[in-house]
């Protein structure tokens, strides 16, 4: 008898954990990580090449309860963009965002303008503050970048400046290390495309630069996961950012909330409007929470952002049935993981689990 209300017992309270568990989970996805939005290598110490924390860490029942949480969110959007409440939503960001709708590209070359000459001006920096820099030309480049933004006819020129540092950066740093800068490339592109009035074999400009976005975030949020150490001095000199929770339960929903709000950028249009605005909202706090250094690094991504927040173009290539929002979410997920920790195996030769 006593053994049979031990076991009661022990059941109840798991039960209990596992409840207090998802309202913590439902109150990180509610309230938001600020975190998530600071780029951790540009305030703490890090080893891109260490050993990443093994998938049978990252894999723990945090990870599958975050998981669940996402996917519910994820299917719950898809679902309302199809009611009434959906199409009343879009109208709504419609009328909020017509001006800067009609004005996306020269909002993207001000903004791209803004962030060359902050380059310039800090000196030493290829395109992010880690990646540091001797060269004597890097800053005459960036001005050039700059000022070929002026005029649509020059453009395409300052989205080849932009290659040109990628590549430098990629030489200096290494193929896996840039992995991290997709946008970089995907602002090029978007530059030259809309200097040139072209399409990328029927895409055009601002969804070839939207997915580069959705990749760079799905991709950084990994590195949440993989090294959750990296941000354990930024949670300690700013605890509010936490909420309360422990740092290591912190990083894990971190990582998911960016992950699954980038993946929602590549989804339907409302979905990705949504995601645009909440990422935006994340980002825009972090620069208040760390300063200058993130105004100016994050300063081509929150435009980016406010560019897919105003697009109102529907395709039918973004008609897709709400259930297959899970099944997309979870194969993007074990796709990225999969190449994150096989391609950092394979060039830093480290182990996988």
């Amino acid at each position: 008898m006593l053994r049979s209300l031990g076991r009661d017992a022990t059941s109840v309270s798991r039960g209990v954990a596992l409840v207090a568990r998802f309202i913590a989970v439902f109150s990180v996805w509610v309230l938001g990580t600020r975190a998530a939005s600071a780029h951790v290598k540009w305030f703490c110490a890090y080893d891109a090449a260490g050993q990443p924390r093994g998938l049978e860490h990252v894999l723990c029942q945090d990870f599958e309860l975050l998981l669940g949480v996402a996917v519910l969110w994820f299917f719950s959007g898809c679902v309302v963009e199809r009611t009434s409440l959906g199409e009343l939503t879009a109208r709504s960001l419609n009328r909020f965002t017509e001006g800067l709708r009609l004005h996306t590209e020269v909002m993207i070359r001000a903004v791209c303008g803004f962030f060359f000459i902050s380059l310039w001006a800090v000196g030493g920096i290829i395109l992010t503050p880690e990646l540091k820099t001797t060269s004597a030309w890097v800053g005459p480049l960036q001005l050039a970048i700059a000022a070929g933004l002026l005029s649509r006819h020059t453009v395409p020129l300052s989205g080849a400046g932009i290659v040109v540092l990628f590549g430098l950066a990629v030489r200096d740093y290494g193929t896996f290390h840039l992995a991290d800068y997709p946008i970089f490339l995907g602002l090029a592109a978007y530059l030259a495309l809309t200097g040139l009035q072209k399409n990328l074999f029927g895409f055009p400009a601002l969804d070839v630069v939207r997915c580069a976005t959705a990749v760079t975030l799905m991709w950084a949020s990994i590195e949440k996961w993989a090294y959750p150490e990296w941000s354990f001095p930024l949670l300690i000199e700013h605890p509010g950012i936490t909420l309360g929770f422990n740092n290591e339960f912190y990083m894990r929903a971190a990582g998911m909330v960016e992950f699954t709000l980038a993946f929602a950028l590549a989804w339907t249009p409302l979905v990705r409007r949504i995601a645009a605005a909440v990422l935006l909202g994340m980002f825009i706090s972090a620069c208040f929470e760390f300063g200058k250094l993130d105004v100016i690094g994050h300063s081509a991504i929150i435009v980016v952002l406010v560019a897919i927040l105003s697009d109102n173009r529907p395709t039918e290539a973004d008609d897709r049935a709400p259930w297959l929002a899970p099944a997309g979410l979870c194969a993007a997920l074990t796709v990225t993981l999969f190449a994150y920790y096989v391609g950092h195996a394979a060039i830093f030769n480290t182990a996988v689990l």
